[in-house]
């Protein structure tokens, strides 16, 4: 059978009845032969062929990838692939009217199309430019400081020598405060696991900003900061600055070190992380401690220690011959403890938010950790030589012991970031806050013979507290230039 568009083959080998069979059942074939062909036939005259073409540029004749080419009054369109061209299929017979739409060009509008049945109908269409004069274009991002990328960037950006690390980098590594995130720079060393030796030149030669501003020195009688008060969590970004430049403060020869925390938060979420570490030397084993008092978990004593009235207090006398200090306050508790850490522990929190209202975008940064950790160095050699004795080719001790140090470091840490942006992001306001308590506990036990050859059997209770706090309100704004037109004479 065929049709005025179609060739339509129908075989009915398969229906053919066979010689047994009943003239009723030739009857019930031969009528449904006669249905497929009707339902064949009828689907051939609605369903027509298809609209082809390709859209071109109407000067330069080159093709263009994407134009949109649309159906009026259908959900039908189509966008053209590499070479431009376009194809839509199954339309049924009659008259269509195209739309073609491309960036940067006038619309066009074609209409009549005549589709049929016996081939597709091929379109050429030639687009012209617009040469409108198009008004500003302003994207509004957050620049991302803290992936290796970025830091990568500003590295090749910068006009001076400098080295950067990434919160990117930091989240890959096991590094707990600033001072062993820094450790890892080259050219940068690590005195006392919290101050840092840039260039071979100690701390006393180097400068140190938090979030673009200065910070006073962590020790009382020199000029260094303690990086081990920054947990690692809370840094976006470190970059250490090794030679002088004229941006920053001339009182720096070994490095200037630029801290900054973390900002607004690109999404909502909350962590929480739980981590232990055993090591060998201390889990399970006996630890040696002096009498604790309750908040020492903390990080902060809880009075045992401390003088009644401070250091400023007045002493109580015996006479004219000495201090009475076991009526000043003073524990006179001098007891060893012993006990068995069963290891470290370490935990963490940050919640990351930000609410949009108006045109503003406001972000929330809040993050609180807490380490709680023993360390125990047994059999340490604590020795003081004098000449070497030639005669006996030996050393000369003056003084020789061995040390066992048992401690206990616990650490709180928090931070509490707002930030204000506006919607064209050229006005920020900040809020930054960061707060660190370290409690150090350490006992000291010491066997040998002191200097003056003497047998020695001595011990140190040490205990150590310190808190930081530091808060930042901040504002950056970028202010559009004004121009001043001056009348033509």
């Amino acid at each position: 059978m065929s049709s005025k568009g179609k060739n339509i083959e129908i075989c009915t080998y398969y229906l053919c009845p066979q010689k047994e069979k009943s003239s009723s059942k030739m009857k019930t074939n031969k009528n449904l032969i006669a249905t497929l062909a009707l339902t064949v036939m009828s689907f051939v005259s609605i369903h027509g062929q298809g609209i082809r073409g390709i859209v071109v540029d109407r000067v330069s004749k080159e093709p263009l990838v994407g134009a949109i080419v649309q159906i009026d009054g259908t959900g039908m369109a189509t966008v053209t692939d590499v070479e431009g061209k376009f194809y839509i299929a199954e339309l049924k017979q009659g008259k269509y009217a195209l739309t073609v739409k491309y960036m940067s060009y006038k619309s066009q509008n074609i209409d009549g199309i005549q589709v049929g049945l016996s081939k597709d109908v091929m379109l050429n269409i030639a687009m012209e430019v617009d040469e409108q004069e198009l008004n500003e274009v302003m994207v509004t991002a957050m620049e991302r400081k803290d992936t290796e990328v970025a830091m990568i960037q500003a590295t090749k950006q910068s006009s001076v020598v400098v080295s950067n690390i990434s919160s990117q980098e930091i989240k890959r590594s096991q590094d707990t405060n600033a001072g062993e995130v820094i450790r890892r720079v080259p050219g940068v060393s690590l005195i006392d696991e919290k101050f840092v030796m840039v260039r071979g030149l100690s701390q006393r030669y180097n400068n140190v900003w938090i979030n673009g501003g200065a910070v006073p020195s962590s020790e009382a009688d020199s000029r260094a900061f303690s990086f081990d008060i920054i947990p690692s969590s809370q840094l976006d970004n470190l970059m250490i600055v090794k030679v002088p430049t004229a941006e920053y403060p001339a009182d720096y020869t070994g490095g200037f070190i630029l801290v900054n925390t973390r900002e607004i938060p690109s999404t909502n979420q909350l962590n929480i992380a739980v981590g232990g570490v055993w090591n060998s030397s201390s889990t399970f084993r006996n630890s040696l401690f002096s009498q604790s008092s309750s908040t020492d978990f903390l990080g902060f004593d809880g009075g045992l220690r401390s003088l009644e009235g401070g250091m400023n207090s007045r002493l109580n006398t015996i006479g004219r011959q000495g201090i009475d200090l076991l009526n000043n306050g003073l524990d006179n508790d001098w007891k060893v403890t012993d006990h068995k850490p069963i290891g470290d522990l370490k935990l963490s929190a940050d919640w990351n938010h930000y609410w949009t209202f108006k045109s503003y975008k406001l972000g929330m940064i809040a993050a609180v950790n807490y380490s709680n950790e023993h360390r125990t160095y047994i059999g340490m050699q604590n020795n003081l030589y004098g000449a070497y004795d030639i005669a006996n080719d030996r050393s000369n001790y003056l003084r020789h012991s061995v040390d066992n140090q048992y401690n206990h470091n616990v650490r709180l840490g928090a931070m509490y970031n707002l930030t204000l942006l506006s919607k064209d992001g050229n006005h920020k306001y900040q809020l930054k806050n960061i707060f660190n308590q370290i409690g150090n506990n350490r006992y000291t036990s010491r066997n040998g013979i002191s200097a003056q050859a003497n047998m020695e059997r001595s011990a140190e209770y040490y205990y150590r507290s310190r808190t930081a706090y530091s808060s930042q309100l901040a504002g950056k704004h970028i202010l559009r230039e004004f121009g001043i037109r001056l009348p033509c004479k």
